[in-house]
């Protein structure tokens, strides 16, 4: 875990998302947890494969993040890849129902990390990248990596 500014630390985050989709929007959200989570989070048990978040009945959930069950727990450990409830206001959770309803729009979880000793997870509202954008994003990235060598040497 790193930490970052302001009491965060950090307990993984989605890199895949940062190359599939592009983010327009960024949403902190607490998570309702169970039993366990929380200390196998710490040991950075944590993988964003294929989660996304979805709306249903004016409640946002978080499906299918995976956090392994925590290794010193007893039989009333967690189920791994569970439905996980997102705490958000109920205007929040309006606007980005009507976000995601335009053509093209999706939510995803960007990182996981501990505030303030609660677990915060980052949403992004994301519009998916064609595969020239990503082609774009890649020359760009190999661009700045080619000026800052010649800069250092």
């Amino acid at each position: 875990m790193k930490t970052e500014g302001k009491g965060r630390k950090v307990i993984a985050t989605n890199r895949k998302a940062f190359h599939e989709y592009s983010v327009l929007e960024r949403i902190e959200a607490g998570m309702a947890l169970q039993g366990t989570e929380a200390k196998s989070m710490r040991a950075g048990k944590v993988s964003f494969l294929d989660s996304f978040v979805s709306i249903k009945e004016g409640e946002a959930w978080l499906l299918k993040l995976h956090i392994s069950p925590y290794d010193f727990g007893n039989r009333a450990n967690h189920d791994p890849t569970r439905a996980r409830k997102l705490l958000l206001h109920k205007h929040e959770i309006l606007k980005l129902n009507q976000r995601v309803r335009e053509k093209g729009f999706t939510l995803i979880p960007l990182s996981l990390y501990f505030s303030k000793g609660r677990v915060k997870l980052e949403i992004g509202l994301c519009r998916g990248k064609k595969l020239y954008d990503k082609r774009e994003a890649i020359t760009k990235r190999d661009l700045e990596r080619e000026n800052a060598r010649n800069m250092r040497g």
